[in-house]
């Protein structure tokens, strides 16, 4: 097994038994979310109720507010006064954030959003698992806009996943969404918490104030940002906007603006991008699979190997940008891949838009509220072999 995630120190760590939203919410903390505000929605509620105790007791805020998108605009001018920022909803909610989550990707404000996914559409089942927001993490806003979408598959991996989120948002100035099903959310696990290291932390501006330009790029294609209170102008708008930060639609200046907007995140792919691979080099099937899903997954492909038939797995870690390279070597040498997925077939779509034709493509879906079980993609690999 090969996987590449986050990197957490060695020492200060912990046994400790939770479920994953608590895990998220202890995560939050140790990346240095100092707000949260949100709105209760099952199945993430707990997220919102462990913050609401644990940031006073680091001198933090938290917020409820009338409805999500207060939420995600409270948050929004959080991180533009220079706090790491945090909301958390499910579906529905995540539905409403989205302009707002567009406005913060065009304005580069860094800030976490997670989504505990429940079914669907319209308010669906609350209580009922489902990964039916797969696409929306990544196209739900409008227009051409950059986005990192995390989706963690264990309650461990949801603590480690979060700190992730906020270096991230940090580091590139953008949202970043932590994506899980209400099964890895309510799941309890006991997890041994390592502590990060030093929370990551912005490029804010320097130098002469009257020489800075708000949107200029630096060498890595993200802009300083300007602290409130040091002196520095800067013009936010949710418009098309010139490196000044003032309106635009100069055909020349806006292609230069998006472009470097849209090409920042795939300049810096190979230190966004994380997966798992599980016995991949010699596999005639590899299930591709995220969180509940591919936890079954996991199993299928030990009942499998059990049988002597050659199966493996690839999950994606970083669900957005989409870890295109590893998924075409992971396949490289399989007859075919097989896709199980609590909705009516997103990530489906993408795999064959990666892969193409060259190997035979199928999906395992399910809408029904419960999570595929081991032993459909077990039949379902073996089926593939014949």
């Amino acid at each position: 097994m090969s996987i590449a995630t986050v990197a957490v120190e060695p020492a200060a760590s912990n046994l400790r038994l939770l479920s994953g939203n608590h895990a998220c919410a202890l995560g939050a903390i140790a990346a240095g979310c100092r707000f949260f505000a949100g709105y209760p929605i099952t199945p993430s509620s707990e997220i919102a109720e462990r913050l609401s105790r644990e940031l006073p007791r680091v001198d933090g805020v938290f917020i409820q507010m009338e409805d999500e998108i207060a939420s995600i605009a409270a948050v929004i001018g959080a991180s533009m006064g220079g706090a790491k920022a945090m909301t958390a909803t499910s579906g529905p909610g995540f539905s409403l954030k989205q302009e707002n989550l567009g406005y913060a990707a065009l304005a580069e404000i860094p800030c976490v959003i997670v989504n505990v996914m429940r079914g669907g559409p319209s308010t669906g089942m609350p209580t009922r698992p489902a990964q039916g927001d797969i696409m929306q993490a990544r196209w739900g806003s409008h227009g051409d806009f950059p986005v990192i979408v995390l989706a963690p598959g264990s309650v461990r991996e949801i603590y480690e996943e979060t700190i992730r989120a906020f270096a991230l948002a940090e580091t590139y100035r953008t949202p970043v969404t932590v994506l899980y099903d209400q099964s890895i959310a309510q799941l309890l696990e006991t997890v041994e918490l390592k502590q990060p290291g030093a929370p990551v932390e912005r490029k804010w501006a320097s130098g002469p104030p009257e020489k800075y330009q708000p949107y200029a790029p630096l060498d890595n294609g993200v802009p300083a940002m300007a602290r409130p209170g040091d002196g520095y102008r800067s013009h936010t708008t949710g418009l098309t906007h010139a490196e000044n930060g003032f309106p635009t639609q100069t055909p020349e200046v806006v292609e230069r603006n998006i472009g470097r907007l849209l090409g920042k995140l795939e300049r810096h792919r190979a230190a966004i991008e994380s997966f798992q691979t599980l016995r991949c080099e010699d596999a005639d099937v590899v299930v591709v699979a995220v969180g509940i899903s591919a936890r079954a997954a996991g199993s299928a492909v030990a009942a499998c190997r059990a049988k002597g038939i050659r199966a493996g797995m690839f999950r994606p870690i970083t669900l957005w940008p989409f870890p295109e390279e590893a998924l075409r070597r992971a396949a490289s040498g399989a007859r075919a891949v097989l896709v199980p997925e609590m909705n009516a077939g997103q990530m489906r779509l993408e795999v064959e838009r990666v892969l193409g034709r060259d190997v035979r493509i199928e999906g395992l879906h399910k809408i029904s509220g419960d999570p595929i079980d081991p032993a459909a993609i077990t039949a379902r690999i073996e089926a593939l072999c014949i």
